[in-house]
């Protein structure tokens, strides 16, 4: 499977990561299939090149945690849903009380 994710390439103690599209099998620092983008935190700069990850995820390619929330600041995924999938016990009451 895609998955699109981070791949530090900085020095110690000096963090810099590139985000790219590679097999999940593959070991973090693997080969890659194409970067997309840079994240460096020190800084807090995100950079992506818009057109090649919308074109990855129409692909198929699934995003990590950490990058599916910087697409979500950018614009390239809705707004992601948090917790379980069950529904809330506010809804279960609602429903009981009809």
């Amino acid at each position: 499977m895609l998955k699109i994710r981070l791949k530090r390439v900085g020095r110690s103690k000096d963090p810099y990561y590139r985000i790219v599209v590679m097999e999940s099998s593959q070991p973090r620092s693997g080969r890659t299939k194409d970067e997309i983008g840079i994240y460096n935190p020190r800084i807090n700069q995100f950079d992506i090149d818009k057109e090649k990850a919308e074109m990855w995820l129409k692909n198929g390619a699934q995003p990590t945690d950490t990058v599916a929330q910087y697409f979500v600041k950018a614009g390239l995924l809705k707004k992601l849903k948090r917790g379980s999938t069950k529904p809330s016990t506010k809804k279960k009451a609602e429903k009981s009380e009809e």
